[in-house]
């Protein structure tokens, strides 16, 4: 046998048994230097899995220097009374080595001899793996013949049993990431599908009421520009911001969506930028913002007139420049992100008022969507009550209906909708608990006022009104939602699909005044 020398011994088997995350590699590169001074024949890894009750084989090889495959599902030694007690009394021993060089020694031993019957007429180095006094788990070193192994071979094992538990607890570690990893990217596939089917792919409404907002939403969708979201709550405008992303070239990057509103005014920064450890009480580390997580794809901002001011600043700086600094800290991070923002309220008037910052709004405004409320595109509800009955039926595990009740659909279309989809929904949902199985009905619970007059019994005939008297009623209900703005993006022309010549040449004839509404109005 070689004469040893310690240090070198313990510097080259480190070495090898860190040279790869993939312990079975490393582990044959290790047996190739330990075979010069020791027999080896069979040599193995095993750990102790906690969690799935059992012991199972990291890595082995064999006579030839051959990589045996592991079935990483399957335990060696499923732990039963018997071996959770073994475990439990080994744990209090302080010897973690031992050498078996009579092969009578292992057949006395059950466990041993199920697990590895082969090695009957082998000797056997058992050594115990142990880092902060836990067992982590086994290596075992055999050689064909008895009495093959002496105590100095046992000071070869003990001098570099710690560099084999650390890869051995590394290697383990490192699995266990791999199998996290997996299982987030296969959970980030399921949720991008799901997305995708429930918005992306599925925004009703969009071949009649929102027909123009899905034009815009394919004219803008390829790009990088911001996109700022306006209309009433309850419109929908998250559904057309998954659809913007899920259609453009980030869709395989995050969505990150931010209610501005929701979050309170200290930890706004915190939460969109991120905080560096020690920032403020309670920054006990590190903290991506929702800018960090959102890098490569969409940022979408509900509500983002709720944004403080010191937060608009950095806002705008990330529009500009793509780049900011975590609260506390000093490095400049970039990123590359999409932003879409979206708001009920009228920022123009914000910004006149001093409470939104103008730049901010023009840096925003470069390509406004406004979606129009349901009492504007109530050609949409018999498809969204579908739609609802259907998705809200799987959600309750309740069976949908056959059929509308008589006359449900009517007083939906006669309700204005103040809530629009969002209200909708809602009804939806709390008609399907009340008519479980039965035909789908809409009583008068419908919540607000469904007629701004009492009803009345009309007479045959009085219902029927002059075409030129309802295109002007849809007109000015038009125009009020556009304040009056009849051209250019999210004008009347465009929600009503005409050219602005058209509609102005059609507003004359119908006697119906156009022009900008000026606050106050």
């Amino acid at each position: 046998m070689k004469q040893i020398d310690e240090n070198k011994l313990f510097r080259e088997v480190t070495l090898r048994i860190s040279s790869s995350l993939e312990i079975d590699h490393a582990l044959k590169n290790a047996h190739e230097y330990l075979h010069q001074f020791m027999p080896i024949d069979r040599i193995g890894l095993y750990y102790v899995d906690e969690e799935r009750q059992g012991v199972y084989t990291a890595a082995e090889i064999r006579e030839s220097g051959k990589i045996m495959p592991t079935v990483g599902s399957s335990p060696i030694i499923p732990f039963d009374e018997n071996v959770r007690e073994r475990i439990a009394r080994h744990k209090k021993q302080q010897q973690l080595i031992t050498i078996y060089n009579d092969p009578k020694q292992h057949l006395k031993d059950p466990i041993a001899l199920k697990c590895f019957p082969e090695l009957a007429t082998y000797s056997t180095i058992a050594l115990v793996l142990r880092i902060e006094h836990e067992d982590i788990g086994v290596l075992l070193i055999s050689a064909k013949g008895p009495n093959r192994y002496t105590d100095r071979h046992i000071h070869i094992l003990e001098t570099v049993k710690e560099p084999i538990a650390i890869a051995l607890s590394n290697a383990r570690q490192y699995q266990q990431i791999l199998h996290l990893k997996n299982l987030l990217a296969d959970d980030y596939k399921t949720l991008v599908r799901e997305i995708e089917s429930l918005s992306g792919n599925q925004v009703v409404g969009a071949e009649f009421g929102l027909r123009q907002v899905m034009e815009m939403v394919r004219q803008v969708a390829p790009m990088s520009s911001p996109v700022l979201l306006l209309g009433e709550t309850g419109t929908g405008k998250e559904v057309i911001a998954n659809a913007i992303h899920m259609t453009s070239p980030r869709r395989e990057a995050p969505i990150i969506r931010v209610q501005c509103g929701a979050i309170p005014e200290t930890l706004l920064d915190s939460e969109l930028f991120g905080h560096e450890k020690g920032a403020f009480t309670g920054a006990i580390q590190d903290k991506r913002g929702k800018f960090e997580r959102a890098d490569g794809g969409t940022i979408f901002l509900d509500e983002i007139a709720e944004l403080t001011p010191a937060a608009q600043v950095k806002l705008l700086r990330v529009l500009q420049e793509k780049q900011f600094e975590r609260l506390g800290g000093t490095k400049t991070i970039s990123v590359d992100v999409r932003v879409i923002a979206a708001t009920h309220r009228d920022l123009q008037e914000m910004v006149r008022k001093g409470t939104f910052r103008e730049d901010l709004w023009f840096r925003l405004n470069v390509f406004p969507i406004h979606l129009p409320p349901l009492r504007l595109r109530k050609e949409d509800i018999p498809s969204l009550v579908q739609y609802f009955v259907e998705r809200k039926s799987r959600e309750m595990n309740l069976r949908a209906p056959l059929r509308l009740a008589d006359g449900a659909m009517e007083r939906l279309l006669s309700y204005d909708w103040p809530g629009n989809v969002r209200e909708l929904q809602n009804v939806v949902e709390r008609a399907l608990i009340l008519t479980q199985g039965q035909p789908l009905d809409f009583p008068q619970f419908v919540p607000g006022k469904i007629t701004s007059s009492p009803v009345i019994t009309p007479e045959p005939g009085s219902m029927i009104r002059p075409l030129s008297a309802i295109t002007a009623d849809h007109i000015r209900q038009t125009l009020v939602y556009t304040r009056g703005q009849v051209g250019g993006p999210g004008g009347a022309a465009e929600l009503l699909g005409v050219n602005p010549s058209t509609l102005r040449s059609r507003m004359r004839k119908l006697g119906i005044p156009f022009g900008r509404v000026r606050p106050g109005q």
